[in-house]
């Protein structure tokens, strides 16, 4: 790891005892890898160079990883998920014991090497930004029977 650690993280990896040694385990490899540690949106936040690359997460079902550009990496191993189906950018992986962290821990380590070298590259996630959603039928018509709506 570049830098010491961070007392905000500490205190955050011990609010949330339900997943504490998840989430220990998870910073432990996030060390190996010469990320700098944060806090950022009251949670774990891992940097190269000032990029953030990586986070940490304690939800009511699971700890995650959850890789900032996760979209562009390959996914060999078809392990990322979107946090949601309207995800653009970030992956994550989700776990809920240490046991399933250990076993992949080489490849978690594999794609926090792949997300620094998307940083280093200056790579950016395209975001579609003219996209057309399909509007309801009901809408439309609202739109038309109100003038300025």
């Amino acid at each position: 790891m570049n830098g010491p650690l961070n007392r905000q993280v500490d205190e955050y990896v011990t609010k949330h005892a339900e997943w504490r040694d998840e989430l220990q385990e998870l910073r432990g490899i996030v060390f190996e890898c010469e990320l700098s540690e944060d806090y950022k949106w009251r949670a774990p936040c891992y940097t190269h160079d000032g990029a953030n690359v990586v986070m940490l997460g304690a939800f009511k079902e699971y700890a995650a990883i959850s890789f900032l550009k996760g979209s562009l990496l390959k996914d060999t191993k078809q392990i990322l998920v979107a946090p949601g189906e309207n995800s653009r950018a970030v992956r994550l992986v989700r776990f809920t014991s240490v046991a399933e962290i250990a076993k992949l821990a080489r490849v978690l380590k594999s794609y926090i090497k792949e997300a620094i070298k998307i940083e280093q590259a200056g790579l950016k996630v395209s975001f579609d930004e003219n996209k057309v959603f399909d509007l309801p039928e009901e809408l439309l018509n609202k739109f038309r029977e109100v003038p300025g709506l």
